[in-house]
């Protein structure tokens, strides 16, 4: 069977990736692709369309799914589209407000609703061992560093989000603290956390463990978009048969 994908925010860092990754693929076909500016491009043999035009395409092309990787406003917005529309979301982006998520809740009451702050199979296997190894060393100070490329706009990453919330879930921790400067000696139940903007990073994130006069270091390094968007296209081919609800990365990597 057939999945057939809608793709927004087409010419973008993602968008570009995840075109190629389905268009790549026997078992899915990009049905259509939009972007807030499109220009005359073709992104693996696919046109770019306007944004503006989304509610009619997403109903006249009949996708099975649609994959977003755009922001916070425009997600939701693509959400509540889809569930209007009978049409599964997957989305990685990061950054929501209240409302905007609220907003992907709504839509999961109609269809099926997955969204991921990271689709690298590595960081669901680093957020499945990260609670286990806080539990394993109580006591033991913890930091998080993330690195990502300069034009990433939400600090800390959605990923980091994820994996903190696994520790606190883990370990007695009060508060993050995020930086340091001036007289700022840690306090008992933080969580040191850290972002970086530089470069064209792609992503990276670590977790130091340390007491007891050792230190445990956990790392992700994701070296190339393409894990992102080929774990997306995962998502929408697993997506495609699911009924309505809320889902994760997690349940995906399960089957």
């Amino acid at each position: 069977m057939t999945t057939r994908i809608g793709v927004t925010g087409a010419t973008g860092r993602m968008g570009r990736e995840v075109i190629a990754a389905a268009a790549g693929r026997e078992d899915c076909e990009v049905v259509f692709a939009v972007n807030r500016e499109p220009g005359d491009e073709t992104i693996a043999g696919v046109e770019i369309e306007p944004a503006a035009e989304f509610d009619s395409l997403v109903v006249d092309r009949e996708p099975t799914v649609v994959i977003d990787f755009t922001g916070p406003e425009s997600a939701a917005d693509y959400a509540l589209a889809c569930a209007d529309a009978g049409v599964a979301f997957v989305t990685g982006t990061t950054g929501f407000d209240d409302d905007e998520f609220e907003a992907l809740e709504a839509a999961s009451e109609d269809v099926a609703v997955l969204h991921a702050p990271n689709f690298a199979r590595g960081v669901q296997a680093l957020v499945n061992v990260v609670g286990e190894a806080v539990q394993n060393l109580p006591g033991y100070d913890v930091e998080l560093v993330e690195t990502h490329h300069n034009a990433k706009r939400d600090a800390p990453s959605g990923t980091a989000n994820r994996l903190l919330e696994e520790i606190e879930a883990n370990g007695d921790f009060t508060e993050r603290t995020h930086g340091r400067e001036g007289e700022a000696p840690r306090e008992d139940g933080e969580i040191g956390v850290h972002a970086l903007r530089a470069g064209d990073v792609t992503g990276e994130h670590e977790i130091i463990l340390a007491g007891n006069h050792e230190e445990v270091r956990l790392t992700h390094r994701a070296e190339d978009r393409g894990v992102f968007a080929a774990g997306a296209v995962d998502a929408a081919v697993w997506i495609a048969g699911q009924k309505a609800g809320w889902y994760e990365f997690s349940d995906v990597i399960a089957e």
